[in-house]
């Protein structure tokens, strides 16, 4: 293993104070660090904004770890003879004897990434978003500086929150700005279309637009990504991703991880990147975090329905309703069968009802995994993982706590690794001023209401932007870069033997059932392809990690 305890200051930090600017701007962002830690102790990076990762360790070898509210950054951490080592990446503290965690590849299965703090490797950590770490007399302390602390306005008008929303997002897209030529994503959707015309405003320049399509019908949007381009006069850029793009990245983008990650619309963002990377784009903006901070994911207007199940009086759910829709009569009836699904639904808490919309656990542990494999693993702590990030929160609205919920899972954990990653790989830097700590700021105070009013989503981020934003992007639906991985690998050959071969690797591995597997892979997928196409998906790119980082790995043996 590589010397990993010297120093490490990634990122763009932003420091709280004059003296600390200055000395970040003389001797660097480590010295800046160094001076804030010394000076105020650890808990004092509460006041750092931006994102950024740090490691450090003094003359006494005492150590300090911190990462961004959202682990834009990310930082990575193991203690390997008393002695603390750290860096960026996982991979970069394994070496020979490092074995695979059984764990770590159930979690890939259940969240489809493996979610901090574990990584893939025993023994090596990732430092979770929010959170710094101390080492004293070689003993490592892992705490939160900054928990989600939601303060809804009591009074407001509407149009001074407008005003004052406008002028931060043009402040975010500003500070994300490098000097070269201004470029983002454009999928069409709200929150990319909102950074490309924020760049005209913000910078003065013409923005460059870079937008993936798929011939498949139902995935492809370029539609809208034009209607952005065009309102707001940016230098257009597009490319269809194929199936044999896929073919032939899937490998590289698999392995380019330090860690196995099955989020599929990596692919389409690495060609994305690529596409901005050869047109002289140094930075590029994304608009992640727009949905998690303002109430956009459709999710959070199907459990407010599910929530409304609690206003009927205790006794008349447990006396009345939900006898009579367990009943023989009731279950022949069609709308009844609904009924009783959305009280069954109903019934369970947050965060544990969306166990019952998880992949792996729709399909069967035991009807999926290995004997072998199951033996190794503790199957409740992926939920156990879930209840502690959902309790986390200091809110009394659950839509808030889904975002909270949210902030740590779908940004930290799969959208924003997927974006760092893939642009990465393509040789760019990413900026993403949605998460800029004054929209955060705005965010966590912004009434909720606001936010989803009835089940309309992201209500204030639309009105406020209506008369900005095109029409048809303010009503259209959300979807993004999604893939259409599981209609192509029907249709196919290069990628169906690709995606066959990959998925019965697991098998030899010990990891899969080998009747799961076929039947998968020969009558499950053409029955549902988008279904069963993200478990093979996910199942494809472990195996391809795999294959590059630790091909002899199986259960029961590293």
């Amino acid at each position: 293993m590589m010397d990993h305890n010297l120093p490490l200051a990634s990122g763009r930090p932003r420091f709280a104070t004059s003296e600390l600017f200055s000395i970040a701007g003389t001797q660097g962002d480590l010295a800046a660090w160094r001076s804030l830690i010394a000076k105020e102790g650890p808990e004092a990076v509460r006041n750092v904004s931006g994102e950024f990762a740090v490691g450090f360790t003094d003359a006494n070898g005492r150590g300090f770890l911190a990462v961004d509210r959202f682990a834009i950054r990310s930082l990575c951490y193991r203690v390997v003879g008393g002695e603390l080592c750290f860096g960026e990446r996982a991979d970069e503290l394994a070496d020979a004897s490092t074995e695979i965690d059984p764990q770590a590849i159930f979690d890939y299965f259940y969240f489809h990434v493996i979610p901090s703090p574990r990584t893939i490797f025993k023994g090596i950590y990732r430092l979770p978003p929010g959170h710094y770490a101390l080492f004293v007399n070689g003993v490592l302390t892992v705490l939160p500086y900054w928990v989600p602390e939601f303060l809804e306005l009591a009074k407001h008008s509407f149009d001074d929150l407008r005003s004052e929303f406008r002028q931060l997002l043009r402040d975010a897209v500003a500070g994300q700005l490098d000097g070269g030529k201004p470029g983002c994503f454009l999928s069409g959707g709200t929150d990319s279309s909102t950074v490309a015309g924020m760049i005209v405003e913000a910078s003065g320049q013409q923005a460059a637009t870079y937008s993936i399509g798929f011939e498949a019908e139902g995935y492809d949007e370029m539609q809208y990504a034009r209607i952005a381009a065009r309102r707001f006069k940016t230098e257009h850029h597009e490319y269809y991703v194929t199936p044999d793009d896929l073919v032939r990245s899937i490998p590289l983008v698999a392995a380019s991880y330090d860690q196995p990650f099955g989020n599929s619309s990596a692919l389409p963002a690495y060609y994305c990147a690529k596409m901005a990377k050869e047109d002289g784009i140094t930075r590029i903006l994304a608009g992640d975090g727009g949905d998690e901070l303002f109430g956009g994911n459709s999710r959070y207007a199907k459990q407010r329905v599910f929530d409304w199940y609690q206003y009927f009086p205790g006794a008349t759910r447990q006396l009345i309703i939900e006898p009579l829709l367990k009943t023989k009569a009731a279950g022949a009836l069609p709308l009844v069968r609904k009924a009783s699904s959305y009280v069954e639904q109903a019934s369970i808490p947050m965060p544990d009802r969306l166990q019952m919309y998880n992949l792996i656990m729709r399909l069967g542990v035991e009807q999926t995994l290995t004997k072998n494999f199951l033996g190794q693993l503790d199957i409740a702590l992926p939920l156990a993982h879930q209840r502690q990030v959902w309790s986390g929160a200091r809110t009394n609205s659950n839509t808030n706590r889904e975002l909270a919920f949210d902030w740590r899972y779908t940004l930290a954990e799969i959208d924003l690794p997927k974006v760092t990653g893939t642009t990465r790989l393509a040789g760019l830097q990413v900026g993403f001023p949605m998460l800029a700590n004054n929209l955060l700021a705005f965010s966590l105070r912004l009434p909720g209401d606001y936010k989803l009013k009835g089940l309309k989503l992201r209500w204030f981020f639309k009105e406020a932007l209506r008369g900005f934003l095109p029409d048809e992007i303010i009503t259209k639906k959300k979807q993004g870069f999604g893939l259409p991985f599981g209609v192509w690998v029907t249709k196919n050959e290069a990628l169906r033997k690709l995606a066959s071969e990959s998925t019965r690797g697991l098998v030899e591995r010990g990891i899969l059932r080998p009747d799961f597997v076929e039947a998968l892979l020969t009558k499950r997928l053409y029955e549902h392809p988008g279904y069963f196409g993200e478990m093979i998906w996910i199942s494809m790119m472990l195996e391809q990690w795999l294959r590059a980082r630790s091909p002899g790995f199986m259960i029961g043996r590293s």
